[in-house]
């Protein structure tokens, strides 16, 4: 299987062995949800992951999910609200109810309350309740007009479609939950909300005070973040299409050709993609998925998704390795389906007069002409194995890298399997070689493909600058 699964973490999967059926199912990067659970606890989940790592020999993922700025109602102490469609409430800071017998909606943001205008969406409970903005009744308070019947509990998220606002993405808890994840030895982190480019420049600066710098995967949720894509896929690692929050932020028929675009955008620049959000939502308490969720599955990877997510599924479903396990044959059986039909040849890179880019493509070609049996690789950064991975070749590729980070990060990207190479060859061609020579994965006769950027005497790394069909 090509396509990569992550599993989040949470109550349902706490244990060693319920982590490792997660392993043994198909999952190989695991999500640590930040907006819930404690340092204690992610203590325990780290250990567990890094102990089978050494105990499988394969290469495990952590991805620290940061909380970011989630915007949610406060407490006034008046209740649930039932709201009757083309009723109108107001939404204010606390304090702007007193005196008030209106239906009242606290929001205890005054920076975001000011930047509210007449015309504008405002969605609450996960986008069940919508309104528009009709009036502005004070500098901390608007009125709203419901679009359609709904209750309206305290402390459930409120978004703004179509909105920037003056939120910053990289929040003071975000600060503080960064550093534990460095702590731990965290490999990936995603950050949420982003609305634009600076909100990834502001993350890595702060990575650079703490001393140590992750690769980093942009959430988008926001509708300026579509606006901003490029400049987003190029200040980022990886992106994640976080299809719940985006679904509010646009009108939810976009989604589809929005998750489209996004996955495109980033298969063109090399990098790795999640789709994630409700991908098998039912089997929280079934044990089987709809066939719609199959559907939607399959439908991400033929997109050209590198990673597809499981969330609620994993973290609190009854069925956290089975629904792993089904996304897996969803994957194998919707590869193949690629390979008979739109994946017969590799995928062109986008930009073809770059040497790297062209080398790999030709690496693929090479590898598809000879029915070789493998592309293998040798990245002082991992960058050659994520271009051979948006090339989409069929066979898989072995990723060499002498650090543990590129090799974690490199576990994102389609079809790419991490390698460790032997230390005490300097060559990097000749560790690759020799790394076909030694694996038990090939056998006397096989085919494979090698590429390499070996650097010149005195350099410490360059691009891919070797390309070689290599029999064993």
């Amino acid at each position: 299987m090509h396509t990569k699964i992550i599993a989040t973490l949470g109550p349902a999967t706490q244990t060693e062995e319920a982590i490792a059926a997660l392993v043994q199912a198909g999952a190989s990067i695991f999500r640590l949800n930040f907006s819930h659970g404690g340092k204690e606890g992610f203590i325990k989940l780290v250990e567990i992951i890094r102990g089978l790592e050494q105990k499988t020999g394969l290469t495990l993922t952590i991805l620290q999910d940061l909380s970011g700025p989630k915007i949610r109602t406060c407490d006034i102490g008046r209740g649930t609200l039932e709201i009757a469609k083309g009723a109108e409430v107001l939404l204010g800071t606390p304090g702007q109810e007193e005196g008030r017998d209106e239906p009242f909606i606290c929001l205890d943001q005054p920076a975001l309350i000011r930047s509210i205008n007449v015309g504008e969406v405002v969605a609450l409970s996960d986008g069940m309740l919508q309104f528009n903005v009709v009036a502005r009744e004070g500098d901390l308070l608007v009125r709203l007009r419901a679009e359609n019947a709904g209750i309206a509990p305290a402390r459930k998220g409120i978004a703004f479609p179509g909105k920037t606002t003056p939120l910053a993405a990289f929040t003071a808890k975000d600060k503080e939950d960064l550093a534990i994840g460095l702590e731990l030895g965290v490999d990936v982190v995603a950050l949420s909300y982003v609305q634009k480019a600076d909100d990834i420049c502001q993350l890595k600066a702060e990575m650079k005070n703490m001393g140590r710098v992750l690769p980093i995967i942009a959430k988008l949720e926001r509708q300026s973040a579509i606006i901003g894509l490029d400049r987003i896929i190029e200040e980022s690692d990886g992106v994640m299409v976080a299809r719940g929050d985006l679904g509010l932020e646009c009108e939810l028929a976009q989604l589809p050709a929005l998750q489209k675009r996004i996955i495109n955008a980033a298969n063109a620049a090399g990098k790795p993609v999640i789709v994630a959000t409700q991908m098998l939502l039912s089997m929280v308490s079934s044990p089987m998925p709809t066939r719609a969720e199959t559907t939607d599955v399959a439908n991400a990877i033929l997109d050209g998704a590198d990673c597809i997510m499981l969330s609620e599924e994993t973290a609190i479903g009854k069925y956290p390795d089975k629904a792993v396990g089904f996304m897996r044959r969803i994957a194998t059986l919707a590869e193949e389906y690629y390979f008979e039909n739109e994946g017969a040849d590799p995928k062109p890179p986008s930009d073809q007069e770059h040497p790297a880019k062209f080398l790999a493509y030709a690496a693929c070609l090479l590898a598809q002409k000879t029915r070789s049996k493998a592309l293998v690789t040798h990245s002082t950064s991992g960058a050659t194995g994520r271009i051979l991975a948006a090339c989409r070749p069929k066979q898989p590729i072995y990723a060499m890298s002498p650090d543990a980070r590129v090799r974690h990060f490199s576990n994102l990207s389609w079809g790419v399997t991490p390698v460790a190479p032997i230390a005490e060859d300097d060559n990097h061609q000749e560790r690759a070689e020799r790394f076909v020579r030694e694996s038990p994965l090939f056998v006397s006769g096989d085919v494979v493909v090698v590429t390499a950027g070996q650097p010149k005497r005195g350099q410490l790394q360059t691009q891919t600058n070797v390309v070689k069909v290599y029999e064993k």
